[in-house]
């Protein structure tokens, strides 16, 4: 290999080096789940990536800073955007008065067999009812309910807290692929 060859590929990798960088620093991020709170649809840690700058939607996993915990992030499923009122009712999830079928928790609720509901009606600041979430936050909730340490513990999650949003899982390689959201709301009567 000549030197002008050397020289070249010593460019290139550098190139590459800078390019990767300043994806990651403002792309996207790779996250590790740590927990079992967001079983079955991740598990503890499953290695995935999520992207920077996205528009965040009901539904959507996203990654941010634990609120309770500096250093700490959290990964768990935004149920509540800003100006929502959301209501968890005989283990139904009501969202602006409307009922949404959340297929990512029936397997866990499938092997239920204690009596007890899968999500118990929503608390926050020790009330239940209805949670109106305020303009700039998030209501979050984990996908094993009964484990989750989320906003029913934690409350709203700022919306300059959140990192990113979770697209993709990488590690370990039988989860390789895109994260979707499959949620269906229904009407009454249905």
């Amino acid at each position: 290999m000549s030197k002008k060859d050397l020289i070249q590929s010593g460019i290139f990798i550098v190139v590459v080096g800078v390019i990767l960088i300043l994806l990651r620093q403002f792309v996207f991020t790779p996250v590790t789940v740590l927990g079992h709170s967001m079983d079955p649809t991740l598990s503890n840690k499953e290695r995935v990536i999520a992207l920077k700058h996205e528009k965040i939607e009901r539904f959507d996993i996203i990654t941010f800073k634990a609120p309770d915990d500096s250093g700490k992030n959290y990964v768990k499923r935004v149920i509540g955007l800003p100006g929502d009122s959301i209501q968890c009712m005989d283990d139904v999830l009501y969202i602006n008065g409307k009922i949404y079928k959340e297929p990512y928790v029936e397997e866990l609720k499938s092997k239920l067999s204690d009596g007890e509901p899968f999500t118990h009606d929503f608390t926050l600041d020790g009330l239940f009812g209805e949670v109106h979430v305020p303009e700039g936050k998030y209501f979050v909730l984990g996908d094993n309910r009964r484990i989750s340490k989320d906003s029913r513990m934690i409350g709203y999650i700022d919306q300059k807290a959140v990192l990113g949003v979770v697209k993709f899982a990488f590690w370990p390689i039988e989860q390789f692929g895109p994260i979707t959201n499959h949620v269906e709301e229904l009407q009454d009567g249905e």
